[in-house]
């Protein structure tokens, strides 16, 4: 096993994440790997936006952001990172400025592009740990197949109007049996039939549902980066919001056709 280089906090550093070195399962050396991580997040919206907030907070020490869209004045019921100077302007870069106020010792690459089965391949390589907060699962599918390909930890989550799902995907490894862990296609085998989940702006969205189910994603990076708890892999954990009611469902690759079928017409606009 090659040794990690080390990474050294400064004093600023130091007590800037204070609570976290507090903790007896992150400590120092759990914030250096956090320091010394790269996370990609797809999307600076309403998912990506407070996952951006959180692991920047944390001290992850790169942060890629990939969106080509801009910052309009209906994103800002639920897309925090953004503030009303910044419409107009393009997502990925105003997301830039929001963390370097935040906090100055995360490096962010902004990658202005729309991702697709190409240039995620290229992407995804590059870094530690990928954040799925995408709005359309054309792009969801190319990202976990890229994800798998490269040997990634994929964060992924969907919205609806008032309900959200989360789950991570390591289809790379093996379970205990020996088995390799499920992929996007095991809880996913195929799309959706176009126009079937209605977009954000046609069926509407809670803006506090995303800070919800974002919040969620980051904590699950978090776990992943510095080895933590258990990671959602295998498990796909639901919210409903109006009921205020979590569950949790597993599923695997012999499991399929039992969960596909229902879970790929939850709402996935955020």
């Amino acid at each position: 096993m090659t040794e990690q280089p080390q990474i050294v906090l400064s004093a600023e550093e130091l007590e800037r994440y204070a609570r976290h070195i507090v903790l007896p399962e992150i400590g120092g050396a759990g914030q250096q790997k956090l320091k010394r991580a790269r996370v990609l997040v797809l999307g600076a919206g309403g998912l990506g936006a407070p996952v951006l907030q959180y692991l920047a907070a944390a001290g992850v020490g790169t942060l890629g952001v990939v969106d080509d869209d801009t910052v309009a004045l209906t994103n800002l019921q639920r897309q925090i990172i953004h503030d009303t100077d910044a419409v107009g302007t393009a997502k990925a870069e105003s997301a830039k400025a929001a963390i370097a106020r935040l906090n100055p010792h995360v490096r962010v690459e902004t990658h202005l592009l729309r991702l697709d089965a190409e240039n995620a391949k290229a992407l995804v390589g590059g870094y530690d740990v990928v954040v799925d907060g995408s709005d359309n699962f054309g792009t969801r599918y190319a990202l976990a197949d890229s994800c798998a390909e490269a040997r990634v930890p994929l964060v992924t989550a969907a919205v609806g109007r008032f309900d959200g799902s989360l789950t991570v995907l390591k289809p790379f490894e093996m379970n205990a049996e020996g088995k390799a862990l499920p992929s996007y296609r095991d809880l996913f085998p195929s799309q959706p039939p176009e126009g079937l989940v209605p977009s954000c702006a046609e069926a509407g969205i809670v803006g506090a549902l995303t800070g919800v189910m974002g919040t969620l994603q980051a904590m699950e990076v978090i776990k992943l980066i510095t080895g933590i708890g258990t990671p959602l892999v295998g498990r796909l954990l639901l919210y409903d919001a109006l009921s205020a009611r979590f569950e949790t469902m597993r599923y695997g690759p012999k499991e399929r056709n039992e969960i596909g079928s229902d879970d790929a017409r939850r709402g996935d606009k955020p």
